[in-house]
C-alpha cells in the first residue's frame, strides 16, 4: 500500500523533476564558478530533452496503468542517464552558441544567470507541489481532515 501511495498521481514525475533540477543547478553553478577560467567550455543539460523524456514516461504509464499509479519507466537520452539504483544522472553537453573570447572561454553571463533563475524556479515549484502531495498523504494517514 505504501508503494502505491509513493507512486500515485504526480509524485513520481515531481520527484524526477526535482532530481533533474537539482543536478542541473550543480552544472550551472559549476559553469558560473569557472567563468574566468581560460579555456573553460560551459556545459548544460537541455530542459526540453528532459521534458520530452518525462512526457514519454508519463504517456507510457498512462497506457500501461491508466495513469493513476505506477513507476515511471523512462528511457535514457544523450544527456539524461540512469545512475546507480535507478537514479537520474546528467551528462551535460557543451553549448556552442556563445561567443568565444580571446582566452578560449565561451561564456554568456546573462544567459547563464537566466538559466540559473529559471531552473531554481522549476525546483521551487516542483518541491512545493511535492510537499503538498506528501502533506495530503500524511493527513490521510493521521486521519485528520
Amino acid at each position: 500500500m505504501i508503494k502505491n501511495l509513493a507512486t500515485s498521481g504526480s509524485v513520481p514525475a515531481l520527484e524526477m523533476m526535482l532530481k533533474f533540477a537539482g543536478a542541473r543547478q550543480r552544472v550551472i553553478s559549476h559553469n558560473i564558478a569557472n567563468f574566468d577560467t581560460p579555456g573553460f567550455q560551459p556545459k548544460d543539460a537541455d530542459p526540453k530533452d528532459f521534458q520530452r523524456l518525462l512526457g514519454e514516461a508519463i504517456e507510457g504509464r498512462r497506457a500501461k496503468t491508466g495513469g493513476f499509479s505506477g513507476e515511471l519507466d523512462w528511457q535514457e537520452s544523450r544527456q539524461v542517464r540512469r545512475g546507480p539504483g535507478g537514479s537520474l544522472r546528467l551528462e551535460p553537453q557543451t553549448d556552442s552558441g556563445n561567443i568565444l573570447f580571446h582566452d578560449r572561454n565561451s561564456r554568456d553571463l546573462e544567459r547563464t544567470m537566466q538559466d540559473l533563475v529559471e531552473n531554481a524556479g522549476v525546483y521551487r515549484v516542483a518541491s512545493d507541489l511535492l510537499r503538498s502531495r506528501y502533506r495530503i498523504i500524511q493527513s490521510a494517514i493521521a486521519e485528520r481532515v
